[in-house]
């Protein structure tokens, strides 16, 4: 299927798209803060500038879009135009993605990943069960923990 937007268009669509901010986000600071959790946003000194990180808990939290990290789920399809970038694109931000986890780890911090797909779409699971997940997490103290959508991959 052909793009039905001009490349200036397309390239105008593009360029307003949010990172950091975004509904999704939004939404799980809320959630979070309505709950009791303390949080600071985008903390530049530490890698991959986590989206939410709960020092409390030793925590970052990033909440990505499934498109922009190449997640493996039904939100995600490669584009049919200008394939190239966007396969380095995607794989570059994933390979970032997984090294700035690791650093993370290393430095003594636990990590969570929230993709779009568990908040949006027909496979999002309820912001209130969404809440209780993160609180189990938290109060856990395993390393690293992805929030999915229902039946999205493992």
């Amino acid at each position: 299927m052909t793009d039905v937007l001009t490349p200036t268009q397309r390239s105008l669509c593009m360029s307003r798209i949010r990172g950091t901010n975004t509904k999704p986000e939004q939404s799980i600071r809320r959630v979070l803060f309505a709950n009791g959790f303390r949080y600071r946003l985008h903390v530049a000194r530490l890698p991959g500038r986590p989206d939410l990180v709960l020092r409390r808990y030793g925590a970052c939290i990033f909440v990505n879009g499934c498109f922009w990290h190449g997640h493996d789920c039904p939100r995600f399809r490669w584009p049919a135009t200008n394939r190239e970038f966007w396969e380095t694109k995607i794989t570059t931000n994933k390979a970032n993605d997984s090294r700035n986890a690791e650093d993370l780890i290393r430095g003594g911090w636990r990590v969570l990943i929230i993709w779009e797909c568990a908040l949006k779409g027909k496979h999002r699971i309820p912001i209130e069960n969404a809440c209780e997940r993160i609180r189990q997490w938290l109060l856990s103290k395993r390393k690293r923990c992805e929030l999915r959508g229902r039946n999205v991959g493992s």
